[in-house]
């Protein structure tokens, strides 16, 4: 029996968590479900699939992801459901399926699932709670859709390189207020070659000459940057807020210097 994870911008208010639920145990009452993130802010593709890409593959193989994220379909937003690196995905294609992966998933299906209900509004719990269950059921996916070439492409900002200047921007904040930037460690080396560094934001005042390697490495208060579990360069304070405390919001630009 596969896991079924849960990552939606529903927020835990409403109703809308339980049903999706209740919906998977009716189907299958020994589904396993895990919760990942239901904080979202309404509508973000790009925050989904920057905390999809982060997590899916750290679960086992024939994990099965619904992501309930602007779900509604349409002629150029079908339901889509993607298998790629041992793990399926089950969403709109929106655009959230470009930003999750680098590359074409290996295998990708526009689902023909008939929902039980009239309503057009659900489509998490009438039909994405459906083909989970067929797929965690062992049933094959070619049963749900027919094959699909391409997806929606939605273009996420990437680092550039100019000169002597790595210019980067903030893409997410996490519940610590820790920033995290675009700028990975592998785009970092790739450029840096060994040379000096000064990691700019905001404001001249706003300066970093050292790369540290955990929050512990500066004193209490004090701000620094590192390279975290995700492979970001990440701005923070060592148990302090940054976003809030060095005024960092998201699409606000990071730079580094080299010389």
């Amino acid at each position: 029996m596969q896991i079924i994870t849960l990552t939606t911008d529903w927020g835990i208010k409403d109703h809308y968590l339980g049903a999706v639920k209740g919906a998977i145990y009716r189907l299958l009452p020994d589904a396993k479900i895990v919760d990942i993130c239901h904080d979202i802010p309404a509508f973000d593709l790009n925050q989904a699939a920057f905390i999809i890409r982060n997590f899916y593959l750290e679960f086992p193989e024939g994990t099965i992801h619904i992501l309930g994220i602007n779900t509604e379909a349409s002629i150029e937003n079908p339901h889509t459901l993607v298998f790629h690196k041992g793990h399926y995905f089950i969403g709109a294609d929106n655009g959230i399926f470009s930003l999750i992966f680098d590359e074409t998933p290996e295998h990708i299906l526009e689902l023909e699932v008939i929902q039980d209900s009239d309503y057009f509004t659900f489509s998490t719990r009438d039909v994405f709670a459906k083909v989970a269950c067929h797929l965690a059921s062992g049933k094959p996916m070619e049963e749900l859709g027919r094959p699909k070439k391409t997806l929606m492409q939605k273009i996420s900002f990437k680092p550039v390189f100019d000169g002597n200047l790595i210019k980067g921007k903030v893409i997410y904040i996490d519940s610590y207020e820790n920033v995290f930037t675009n700028i990975t460690e592998e785009f970092f080396n790739t450029h840096a070659k060994g040379k000096k560094y000064t990691i700019l934001f905001r404001s001249a005042s706003y300066r970093i000459t050292e790369l540290s390697k955990s929050y512990k490495d500066v004193i209490e208060g004090e701000m620094l940057a590192l390279f975290n579990s995700s492979g970001h360069l990440e701005i923070s304070i060592n148990q302090g807020k940054a976003s809030s405390l060095l005024g960092l919001k998201i699409d606000q630009p990071v730079l580094i210097e080299l010389t």
